[in-house]
């Protein structure tokens, strides 16, 4: 049987993930996913790409609004609320889709600037402000948040545990940024599944991820390696870019928790080998 095995959300793209034990799946992915953004002074969004120390902010939600905790020490934080101070919005992109986000306060790019040594502003993704999915993979103008192209990373247990077999060292899931884990699938299975629903949530595989070095960056040092990137390299590799996970995109909306049985409706070919 198939199962989900885990769940995570990214609250600002690029920073610390969180452990969840049932999300919310919307119109956008995930609730409170990755609908934070951080940009430079040329209004660019900030990542793990050039400033590895992203990975060790932490968000925590509580009821208040969004939790940051620093680098240096744990009495070093900052409340970010759920409605920003401003209405004033800002031009943006993700990959060079636009986007006007609201600007969420003086104090928070302050904060954000201080810790990463970098001038730099926060963004949040209210319902106003929306990023389609590219026009090849988009489903009924599905939505996306701040993610890099798609709302949900899938990834299988089994598939770490293939790649663990092979690389130079062992690697947590974490290093990989998944929303959703499944257990019980064969290794790379989820490159297979085109349709599976979830406790009545209809998802669709819309392709494998291709992934960036943020992956060789570990997630709680901020330390760079030269893994998983040098192993996948010799066998999850196409056109000059490398896979591991699938892409996927929800049909409709509804709550999901760990432990929930996946159901497999329609399947599709890989693009590699078994």
């Amino acid at each position: 049987m198939l199962t989900v095995s885990q769940l995570y959300i990214y609250p600002i793209k690029s920073l610390g993930g969180i452990s969840v034990s049932e999300v919310n799946s919307t119109d956008r992915g995930f609730e409170y996913d990755r609908r934070w953004m951080l940009i430079d002074e040329h209004n660019n969004f900030l990542t793990q790409r050039e400033f590895p120390a992203m990975a060790l902010l932490q968000p925590a939600l509580t009821s208040d609004g969004l939790r940051v905790v620093g680098t240096k020490q744990d009495s070093d934080f900052i409340l970010i609320p759920f409605t920003p101070a401003t209405n004033d919005r800002i031009a943006t992109n993700i990959w060079g889709v636009p986007c006007t986000p609201l600007h969420v306060s003086d104090e928070a790019d302050k904060w954000f600037s201080e810790q990463l040594q970098t001038q730099c502003r926060l963004v949040y993704m209210d319902d106003d402000t929306q990023v389609l999915i590219s026009e090849s993979y988009n489903i009924n103008n599905s939505l996306t948040s701040f993610s890099d192209g798609f709302p949900i990373l899938m990834i299988s247990e089994a598939s770490l545990d293939d790649l663990n077999s092979r690389a130079s060292e062992v690697l947590p899931m974490n290093r990989f940024r998944p929303n959703l884990v499944i257990n019980g699938a064969g290794a790379f299975e989820e490159d297979r599944m085109k349709e599976f629903m979830i406790n009545g949530v209809v998802y669709y595989g819309a392709k494998p991820s291709a992934r960036c070095m943020i992956t060789t960056i570990d997630q709680s040092s901020g330390a760079k390696g030269k893994e998983p990137l040098m192993t996948l390299s010799k066998y999850r590799s196409l056109n000059n870019k490398i896979y591991f996970g699938e892409n996927v995109i929800a049909s409709s909306t509804g709550i999901i928790h760990v432990g929930d049985e996946l159901t497999i409706l329609k399947t599709k070919e890989t693009i590699f080998q078994p």
